[in-house]
């Protein structure tokens, strides 16, 4: 079987959240539905099962009545061009969704009113951005709302999506929030001065009274970090109560890595959740990926390094002015300010998954040592721990 790399995009609403995610199957040339199906059915145990949608695209390559191979997950959705409906054997696949009825995605193209009235249900029409004008989008969704959910692919930049929102549609999928806003400021502001502090509290040992002492400054911090840890994202057996608590349950190495998230929750972005949800995935995936390359000791450094990947864009602030007031070990600091270290693969991985390109991704798994399958994997476990977290 060819190797075959899954890359995401993630699915934007109006409230700037994330409500889906669109994964790419990079089939290669040749590619064909054997190694689709073969691909997706080695997620097997691992599949994100919440209640997001999970939307898939075969990228260039021309889907077939084979795909319906895969037993599909309840909130698996199949992205199809109208015209592979409307090619010579678009019929088996029309008869194939008709008589399974997964969930479908029409991708609009020149042959969209066709397949439109074709049969099949369509629970989302999907439309390329990079290939209509807006004045076109504004008119292709009002028409087509009838007969599906209208969404946006491929959106590169926040005035686009701001755009694709007005011309009607539900949500849009791209990267475009990665991206900091406005002119970085040069300093902290006093609600994350003080995480920042409490964070190097908790990496210098500091005594518990001194910590909970800087906790109490801001009351909202204590409450948002006992939310974290006792998030299904979690996995504890019981429910944590106070700071103490959490310390002798999981100790200051753990702990650290749920105060990371706190310094997410200070920003004033209105596109925060969607920053943090990417941001978590981020450290879940680096963590998984490094598992059985690096020492247990360095998982919570690589959960950290993914954690404070977007810290730029969440805080408004330089990523060098965030880590200077910051007391973080060297290989993270390197990898947050692309100076290389160890941790420096792992991220370049993370964020090659963000991405179109599967050869990209393919060197940057082969660096490493991981086979696409492991690669694959590990993505859905951090989707999944992700979808688990409550932001």
């Amino acid at each position: 079987m060819t190797e075959v790399f899954i890359s995401r995009q993630p699915l934007v609403n109006r409230q700037r959240r994330i409500i889906a995610t669109r994964l790419t199957l990079h089939l290669g040339n040749p590619g064909n539905m054997h190694d689709a199906v073969s691909t997706l059915h080695a997620l097997d145990g691992v599949w994100p099962l919440g209640a997001k949608p999970v939307f898939i695209s075969c990228g260039r390559t021309n889907c077939d009545a084979s795909l319906l191979n895969w037993s599909t997950p309840e909130n698996a959705t199949l992205e199809l061009p109208a015209a592979v409906l409307l090619s010579p054997s678009g019929a088996d696949l029309i008869a194939a969704l008709q008589t399974w009825q997964p969930a479908v995605c029409l991708h609009f193209d020149p042959q969209a009113a066709a397949a439109l009235s074709s049969g099949v249900q369509f629970r989302f029409v999907g439309f390329d951005v990079r290939r209509f004008t807006l004045a076109q989008l504004r008119l292709l969704s009002a028409r087509t709302r009838s007969h599906g959910i209208g969404v946006a692919f491929n959106v590169d930049t926040a005035d686009d999506f701001q755009a694709c929102l007005d011309a009607g549609m539900t949500a849009a999928a791209g990267w475009f929030f990665t991206v900091p806003t406005g002119v970085p400021a040069r300093t902290l502001n006093a609600g994350q001065a003080n995480i920042v502090r409490v964070l190097n509290l908790v990496r210098s040992n500091a005594d518990i009274r001194e910590i909970e002492d800087a906790l109490k400054l801001d009351v909202a911090i204590s409450y948002k970090l006992l939310r974290y840890i006792n998030s299904a994202g979690f996995g504890l057996s019981c429910e944590i109560q106070s700071f103490r608590h959490a310390v002798s349950m999981l100790g200051y190495d753990k702990l650290n890595r749920w105060l990371s998230l706190l310094l997410a929750t200070a920003s004033k972005d209105p596109m925060a959740p969607a920053l943090m949800y990417t941001a978590m995935l981020r450290a879940r995936l680096m963590e998984l990926l490094a598992s059985g390359l690096v020492d247990r000791s360095e998982h919570d450094s690589l959960f950290i390094t993914g954690a404070f990947s977007l810290l730029d864009a969440l805080l408004g602030v330089g990523m060098e002015q965030v880590l200077e007031a910051m007391r973080l070990p060297e290989p993270i600091c390197d990898a947050l300010l692309a100076k290389g270290g160890r941790y420096q693969p792992f991220l370049d991985l993370a964020l090659a998954s963000e991405g179109d390109d599967a050869k990209v991704i393919a060197e940057q798994a082969g660096m490493l040592g991981l086979t696409a399958a492991q690669f694959n994997r590990a993505q859905m476990q951090a989707l999944s721990f992700a979808d688990a977290m409550e932001f």
